[in-house]
């Protein structure tokens, strides 16, 4: 499986990616970085407060910077942001240096998942489930877009969606082998 150079997550809020990364990178006997983590450490402040000082666009600006430099390194898994795909210059990077795996959840899940968090400044703001529909709304279609594969994470175990998601690299690195 290092014939692909990375594996990068992308996906909404609550769709699994750090967990099903750490697992996936375990796996593969790979690196794993988040880039959410990447920017928390380098700044040493957390997401919630780099949002009230420097606005969603100062981290827009932030992730995007974080984006260009993990997508420069080999063999890695990596989870995006949510938010990530909002940029095109993120989605074109995405794709040129990578394999890209869309996690799809839906927003019913989401709520579920992230219920209790308050580690996600954009939903601080209003109704949840609003937020996240209308988040769907404009993200779904540039996840797909992005995308190589999708893979559905709702109702399965992050050891299932890894699974899949292994087999369904395979197949994209040697389709003969796959079939056999």
């Amino acid at each position: 499986m290092q014939d692909l150079p990375n594996l990068i997550l992308v996906g909404p809020m609550g769709a699994g990616k750090s967990t099903i990364g750490r697992l996936l990178a375990a796996e593969l006997s790979r690196d794993f970085y988040d880039s959410d983590h990447e920017i928390q450490a380098r700044c040493g402040a957390d997401i919630p407060w780099i949002f009230d000082v420097e606005g969603e666009a100062g981290f827009r600006l932030r992730e995007e910077q974080m984006i260009e430099e993990l997508t420069r390194l080999d063999g890695v898994v990596l989870a995006t942001g949510g938010g990530s795909v909002l940029r095109e210059s993120n989605r074109r990077r995405l794709r040129e240096r990578g394999t890209v795996i869309y996690l799809f959840t839906t927003v019913e899940q989401q709520l579920k998942r992230v219920a209790k968090d308050r580690n996600r400044p954009l939903l601080q703001r209003g109704d949840r489930e609003s937020l996240l529909r209308e988040m769907f709304a404009l993200r779904d279609p540039l996840y797909r877009a992005t995308a190589d594969i999708v893979v559905r994470t709702d109702r399965r175990g992050p050891r299932a969606v890894v699974n899949d998601i292994v087999r369904r690299v395979q197949r994209l690195v040697d389709p003969l082998q796959a079939k056999a």
